[in-house]
C-alpha cells in the first residue's frame, strides 16, 4: 500500500498540471474558431494576417492584400491586433 500512494499521486499532479490545464486550452480554441465570422480580421498559424471574406464547414477564405487564400480552420490562430485596438 505505502508503494501505490507515490504513485497515485504523481498521476493526479501529473493531470492537474499537465492534462487539464491542456484539454481547457483546445476547448477554447475550438469555440474561438466555431465563433469566426466574415469581416473578422485573423491571423494563421503561418503569420498571414488576412479578412475573412468567407467560411465554409472546414475551410475559410481569407483575402490579404488582394490575394484570396482558402485555408483550414485549424490554420487560425488567433484575431489581428488590428481588431482588438479597435
Amino acid at each position: 500500500m505505502e508503494q501505490i500512494i507515490p504513485l497515485i499521486l504523481i498521476v493526479v499532479v501529473f493531470y492537474f498540471f499537465m492534462i487539464r490545464p491542456q484539454t481547457k486550452k483546445q476547448k477554447e480554441l475550438k469555440k474561438f474558431r466555431e465563433s469566426l465570422a466574415s469581416g473578422d480580421k485573423v491571423v494563421t498559424t503561418g503569420g498571414i494576417h488576412g479578412k475573412i471574406l468567407e467560411i465554409g464547414e472546414s475551410t475559410v477564405l481569407l483575402s490579404s492584400e488582394g490575394t484570396k487564400i482558402r485555408l483550414e480552420k485549424s490554420a487560425i490562430a488567433h484575431t489581428s491586433a488590428d481588431q482588438i485596438q479597435a
